[in-house]
C-alpha cells in the first residue's frame, strides 16, 4: 500500500496545477502563447498532411513541458534538424515546396519551431507577426462566418500577447491585456470598415479559394446509392428567394445533369451535353406566369448552374456574370465554362410550367430507347408483358400504368436500401422493392425504354425549406433528387417523378427522410427537437446575412453605394478619391491623438516625480529616475533612525512595484498619506 504521506501522481498533478496563479510570469505568458498558436493553426490541420499536425502537437507539447519545468531550450542544430525533416516531408507529400498547401505547411511548422527559440522579446515579436500572417491564410480555404469568428478570436489573442510583451513590469493579469487589445481593435474598427467599403474590388472579395475544396454535391454521373449519400448531407447547396407569388413545392425542381446513356451500371450525360458548339438551342415553350427569384449558389465543383425549371436563355444572367461564359443546352441544363468553385449570386426568372423538346431527330430518339444487352433481363421481360397487356397505347398511358404499379405494389421509400448486385434494376423492381429516389427514377426509365418509349434520368434538387427572416428558402444537399422524363410525340418531354407515387410528401411538402444524426446533434434532437431546428435556422440566417453583406459585397454594390451618396455615374476614380479622403481624415485624427497622448504622463512616472519633489523638501537629493529602494537608502543616510519609518514605507513601494507578484496599479491613498505624514514630521524635526 502506498504511504499516505506520499501524494499519489494524480494528487501531485492537481497540486501542481492548483498553483497556476503562482506560476512565474514567463511560464504563464509562454503557455498562453502556446495555447494561442494551437488555436490559430487548428483549422489548418484539417487541410494539411497528418504528419504536419502531429509534428505541430509534439513541438508545442515539448515547449510547454520546458516552460513548466524551467528547462533549457534545445540547441539550434536540433531545431535545424526538425526543420530539415519538415521540409523533406513537405516536398514528399506535396511534390513541391511552392504553392498553397506547401507554403501553409511550412508556415505552420515554422510557427511551431519558433517557439523553441523563444529567448528574447524579438523572438516573441516574430511569433506574433507570423501568427497574424497565419490567420490571414485561413481565407485560402474558407470565408464562412465560422471561419471569420475563429479568425477574430485568434486576432484578439495575438493582440493580447502583443500587449503583454509591451507591459514588461510586474505581472499584469491576462484579462487586463485582453481588455487593452479589445479596446485597440475597437478603435481601429471604423478604419477597417472604411477600407472594406471603399477599397477597390477587381473581382470577388476573395479570389484565391477558387481552387479550394468545396463540397461537390451533385455528380455528373449516377450510380445507385449516390443520391442517397447526399441525402445524409445537411450542408447548404444554395438559397432562393422569390419576388412576389411563390410556386408550390411540387413545382420546385432545380435542374442538374441530364443522363441519357446507360451501360448497365452507370448513367452518364449525352456525349453532346457539355459541348457548346454541338448543341442545339433549347426548344422551350413557357406556359402560365413566370416567377422572379434570387439565387445564392454555394460552390458545387461542377460546370453547371442548378437553376429552377425552366429558366430561359433570355433570363439576363450573362450580364450579371460578365466574366463567365454561360449557355443553355437542348436539355435545358445551364452550362458554364468553368467549375463553379466560388459563391455566385443571380437574379433571374423561370417558368415552372413549360414544354420542351417537341422535335427530336430519329437517331437521338433511338439512342433514348437503347438498353445495354444482358442487363436486367427480368425487368425487360416484365415491361414487354405489360406492353402486350395494354396494347397499342400512347406513352402517357404507359407512364401512368408504370406509376400505378409503383403505388400498388408496396414499394418502400428508404435512405438505406442496401447494396444491389449486377442486375440492380431487376433486384429492386421485382424482388426487394426498397429504394431511394434514384432507384425509382432509373427503374422507371429502364421500364419505359423497354416499352419502346424514349426516356432519360434527370438529377438535381427538389423542394426547399420554409422562408427564413430574410425571405430566403434553404435548399440543402439532402434535397438532392432524381426524377425521369419520357418523350411524347407532339408534346415533347414530360416530367415523371416516381418518388411522388410512393412518397408524395417528399415532393408536395419537401419532407425528406431524416438522416442519422451525429452524437451531439442526436442528443439535442432527442431532448428538444424544436430547439435544435431553431438553433440551426438561426445560425444559417446569420451565415446567409454574412454571405449577402460581406462576401457578396462586390464592385457593383460598391458603385451603388457611391451613387446613393450622391456621386453621379461612379467609377474607379471616384472610389479612389473617396478612399484617399477617408485615409487622410484617419491620418489627421491619428496625428491629433498622438499629440494629445504625447502630453499625457505615465502615472508611475508622475508618482516618481511627486515623490522626488516631496523628499527634496526634507533635504533628500531625490530625482524622478531614482527607484524607491534608492530613495529609502537616501532617507536613511540623511535622517538616520528618525527617517526609518519613511524608509520602510518606500521599501514597501519597491516591493509593490518590482518584487515577484508585483502589482501594476498605483498604491492607494493611505500609502501616500503615510509618506506625507512622515515627510511633514521630518520637516518639523529639522525646523525644531
Amino acid at each position: 500500500m502506498a504511504d499516505s504521506a506520499t501524494p499519489l501522481p494524480r494528487q501531485a498533478l492537481r497540486a501542481r496545477l492548483g498553483t497556476w496563479r503562482q506560476w512565474p510570469r514567463e511560464t504563464r505568458d509562454t503557455l498562453f502563447q502556446l495555447v494561442l498558436i494551437g488555436w490559430t493553426v487548428l483549422p489548418h490541420l484539417l487541410h494539411l498532411a497528418p504528419w504536419c499536425g502531429a509534428l505541430t502537437v509534439v513541438v508545442l507539447g515539448w515547449r510547454a513541458q520546458l516552460a513548466l519545468s524551467s528547462g533549457q531550450l534545445p540547441s539550434r542544430w536540433k531545431v535545424a534538424a526538425v526543420l530539415a525533416l519538415a521540409i523533406g516531408l513537405t516536398a514528399w507529400t506535396e511534390r513541391t515546396l511552392l504553392g498553397k498547401e506547401a507554403g501553409v505547411t511550412l508556415l505552420v511548422v515554422l510557427m511551431a519551431l519558433k517557439t523553441l527559440e523563444l529567448r528574447a522579446r524579438r523572438d516573441a515579436m516574430v511569433i506574433f507577426f507570423l501568427g497574424f500572417f497565419l490567420v490571414l491564410t485561413h481565407c485560402l480555404y474558407s470565408q464562412s462566418l465560422l471561419t471569420a469568428l475563429h479568425m477574430g478570436v485568434a486576432t484578439w489573442g495575438l493582440l493580447t500577447a502583443l500587449v503583454l510583451a509591451h507591459m514588461p513590469v510586474g505581472k499584469p493579469p491576462l484579462w487586463r491585456a485582453a481588455a487593452v487589445a479589445a479596446r485597440s481593435a475597437l478603435l481601429g474598427l471604423p478604419l477597417m470598415v472604411a477600407l472594406f467599403v471603399l477599397f477597390p474590388r477587381f473581382g470577388p472579395l476573395w479570389g484565391l479559394p477558387q481552387d479550394a475544396g468545396g463540397r461537390t454535391g451533385l455528380s455528373g454521373t449516377l450510380r445507385l446509392g449516390g443520391v442517397a449519400d447526399l441525402a445524409n448531407d445537411e450542408t447548404i447547396a444554395f438559397r432562393i428567394r422569390f419576388s412576389g407569388a411563390e410556386p408550390p413545392n411540387e413545382a420546385l425542381y432545380f435542374r442538374g445533369p441530364v443522363l441519357s446513356r446507360f451501360d448497365g451500371t452507370e448513367w452518364q450525360p449525352s456525349i453532346f451535353a457539355a459541348r457548346r458548339n454541338l448543341q442545339r438551342p433549347p426548344d422551350l415553350r413557357p406556359a402560365g406566369n413566370p416567377v422572379d427569384y434570387e439565387l445564392m449558389l454555394e460552390p458545387i465543383r461542377l460546370p453547371l448552374l442548378p437553376l429552377l425549371e425552366a429558366t430561359p436563355p433570355d433570363a439576363g444572367m450573362q450580364q450579371q456574370l460578365p466574366d463567365w461564359v454561360l449557355w443553355q443546352g437542348a436539355d435545358l441544363l445551364w452550362h458554364t465554362d468553368r467549375l463553379v468553385g466560388e459563391r455566385l449570386r443571380l437574379r433571374t426568372r423561370a417558368w415552372p410550367y413549360f414544354s420542351h423538346g417537341q422535335q427530336l431527330p430519329p437517331h437521338e430518339l433511338a439512342a433514348l430507347r437503347d438498353l445495354p444487352d444482358g442487363f436486367n433481363p427480368r425487368t425487360v421481360a416484365w415491361a414487354r408483358q405489360l406492353r402486350t397487356q395494354l396494347g397499342d397505347v400512347d406513352a402517357r398511358t404507359l407512364a401512368a400504368a408504370v406509376l400505378a404499379h409503383i403505388r400498388q405494389a408496396n414499394y418502400v421509400y428508404t435512405l438505406q436500401p442496401g447494396l444491389y448486385g449486377r442486375d440492380a434494376i431487376d433486384e429492386f423492381w421485382l424482388d426487394r422493392r426498397e429504394g431511394f429516389c434514384e432507384h425509382f427514377a432509373t427503374a422507371f426509365v429502364v421500364v419505359m425504354r423497354a416499352l419502346g418509349v424514349p426516356a432519360r434520368v434527370v438529377t438535381g434538387y427538389q423542394g426547399a425549406e420554409p422562408p427564413d427572416a430574410d425571405g430566403f428558402r434553404v435548399v440543402r444537399q439532402s434535397h438532392a433528387h432524381a426524377w425521369a422524363e419520357y418523350w411524347l410525340p407532339g408534346a415533347g418531354w414530360q416530367r415523371a417523378d416516381p418518388t411522388a407515387a410512393v412518397a408524395p410528401e417528399r415532393v408536395r411538402a419537401s419532407r425528406q427522410l431524416p438522416p442519422q444524426p451525429g452524437l451531439v446533434a442526436g442528443a439535442l434532437q432527442s431532448m428538444n427537437p424544436a430547439l435544435a431546428t431553431q438553433l440551426r435556422r438561426a445560425w444559417e440566417l446569420l451565415d446567409s446575412r454574412w454571405n449577402q453583406w460581406v462576401m457578396g459585397y462586390s464592385r457593383t454594390r460598391q458603385f451603388d453605394l457611391l451613387a446613393k451618396l450622391g456621386v453621379r455615374q461612379p467609377d474607379w476614380a471616384d472610389v479612389a478619391r473617396a478612399l484617399v479622403i477617408v485615409l487622410s481624415l484617419a491620418a489627421s485624427a491619428g496625428a491629433v491623438w498622438a499629440w494629445i497622448d504625447r502630453r499625457r504622463q505615465d502615472p508611475w512616472q508622475r508618482l516618481q516625480g511627486l515623490l522626488a519633489a516631496r523628499l527634496r523638501g526634507i533635504g533628500v537629493d531625490a530625482q524622478p529616475h531614482h527607484p524607491p529602494r534608492t530613495l529609502a537608502a537616501m532617507v536613511r543616510d540623511r535622517h538616520g533612525p528618525g527617517g526609518e519609518a519613511l524608509a520602510q514605507t518606500l521599501d514597501a513601494l519597491d516591493r509593490w512595484r518590482y518584487a515577484p507578484g508585483a502589482q501594476a496599479q498605483l498604491p492607494d491613498r493611505r500609502w501616500w498619506a503615510r509618506v506625507s505624514a512622515e515627510a511633514a514630521r521630518l520637516r518639523g524635526s529639522a525646523a525644531g
